[in-house]
């Protein structure tokens, strides 16, 4: 890291995200311990299997109920760096935690998360020094992008003793742990201070407000040429691009947001202001609509989502749709955004027609009023980057094309991973997919 980082990514006070609570927040010794004690430490776990990552779940377990908990943090670190995040944005209710034995028993599973958490968050604040990086081998490597993939990659190069440079387009680094988490779930500060102990890892450093182009034209830019020249080895974790509009009549203008844009505004601008914005309509349901839609309700909106289809064919999870309905949001199946109704360019109501198997019932249909529009129904992909790479290959959707065993791309030199090879997972699919393609940029950097 360079000299004066951290305090350049330090978040202006003042930021929506600040009053949020912490949904799940950190166990105390005692409410660890208990925890930890009901673990049945299963032979063949389920819940390691569960884990893209490959954590030993039921051995950090038993440390912490034994009282090692750097010893448990090491263990949780070893497999997935990002342990400290993960442990509070993976939907553990449909991975590790819903594997658990006791899922199957209809009792309460452990808390693997909040476990999780406990155990690194502890450890790191009174012993970070957990890794100790090889010797320098003179390698550089490039990676494009600084979201969980390109950290997980950069933080596991660097220990094994290579030169990590990460370039990020944007001013803070961090991508979607930064910008685009929930922050019920895991706050700005708390993904830097994630993001500054992985740069201690060994040699990274961090170059924001840099745009990797096919041509560099002036200052702020570097090419993929200039890359492939000056580095041994490029890593594209490119993530996802803008999001999606609706095209229909009054999207364009103040009050519509695309939902990804809104979260990062919540989570980084102090001078967001949703004075005046009594109600709101999200489109979309996936998960980025069940998180804004979220968000939105506990800032104390009138949040409704409009679903084209049913509840049983939302992309989003059940548990964070029975989440959000707590705290006060409605699901509206079946319609489709039709018309965004303004008054003196505000935004004041919503038309939507019908829907029966998809189609729109002839002259059915409903108008709500709405201060707000978020829109969540995808996002764009990052492909101009990829394609200034000779040889890097998109698919029919606009993802980076991968060998799914080693995630070396079609250029030798380059490798790919996160959102923008898999379209959009969680971020615990990011850190394993860069173990995959780190794995082989260690072989190729060795000459096999």
């Amino acid at each position: 890291m360079r000299e004066g980082d951290a305090k350049r990514w330090e978040l202006p006070p003042g930021r929506a995200e600040e009053a949020f609570e912490d949904k799940k927040p950190l166990y105390t010794p005692a409410e660890a311990l208990a925890e930890a004690n009901r673990c049945l430490y299963c032979s063949g776990a389920p819940c390691i299997q569960a884990c893209p990552t490959g954590i030993d779940v039921p051995t950090f377990i038993r440390k912490i109920g034994t009282g090692n908990l750097k010893g448990a943090a090491r263990t949780i670190l070893s497999a997935n760096l990002l342990g400290q995040s993960c442990a509070q944005v993976c939907p553990v209710e449909v991975l590790c935690a819903g594997s658990c034995v006791y899922t199957g028993w209809g009792r309460e599973p452990i808390a693997i998360g909040r476990l999780q958490r406990y155990a690194v968050e502890t450890t790191l604040s009174s012993h970070p020094a957990l890794f100790q990086a090889k010797q320098p081998t003179g390698k550089r490597i490039a990676l494009v992008g600084s979201g969980p993939a390109s950290i997980a990659a950069a933080g596991l190069l660097a220990l094994e003793g290579h030169t990590c440079l990460l370039y990020e387009r944007k001013a803070l680094p961090g991508g979607l742990n930064t910008l685009g988490i929930a922050p019920y779930k895991l706050k700005g500060p708390e993904a830097l201070q994630e993001l500054e102990w992985v740069l201690s890892l060994g040699r990274i450093e961090v170059r924001t407000g840099i745009e990797v182009v096919e041509t560099a034209s002036g200052p702020g830019q570097v090419s993929a040429t200039g890359l492939l020249a000056t580095h041994d080895a490029v890593f594209l974790g490119l993530g996802l691009g803008a999001d999606a509009r609706l095209g229909i009549p009054g999207e364009q203008g103040e009050g519509v947001h695309g939902a990804t844009h809104l979260i990062e505004r919540l989570k980084t601008d102090p001078g967001l202001t949703l004075e005046g914005v009594r109600r709101a309509l999200v489109i979309g349901g996936g998960n980025t609509a069940l998180d804004i839609a979220h968000e939105l309700a506990l800032l104390g909106v009138e949040v409704a989502m409009v679903y084209r289809r049913s509840e049983q064919e939302m992309g989003g999870y059940v548990h964070e749709l029975d989440a959000a309905r707590l705290d006060g949001v409605r699901l509206l199946e079946n319609r489709q955004p039709v018309e965004i109704l303004r008054e003196d360019g505000r935004v004041v109501a919503m038309r939507l027609a019908f829907l029966a198997e998809g189609k729109p019932l002839p002259g059915a249909g409903e108008t709500l009023p709405t201060d707000l529009v978020a829109v969540a129904i995808g996002q764009d992909r990052a492909t101009h980057v990829a394609r200034a790479f000779a040889g890097v290959a998109l698919d029919e959707r606009g993802r980076v094309k991968v060998d799914p065993l080693t995630h070396r791309t079609g250029n030798p030199k380059v490798w790919s991973g996160g959102d923008c090879v898999n379209g959009g997972k969680e971020v615990v699919n990011a850190v394993a997919e860069a173990k995959l393609a780190v794995r082989d940029i260690q072989r190729y950097l060795a000459g096999e």
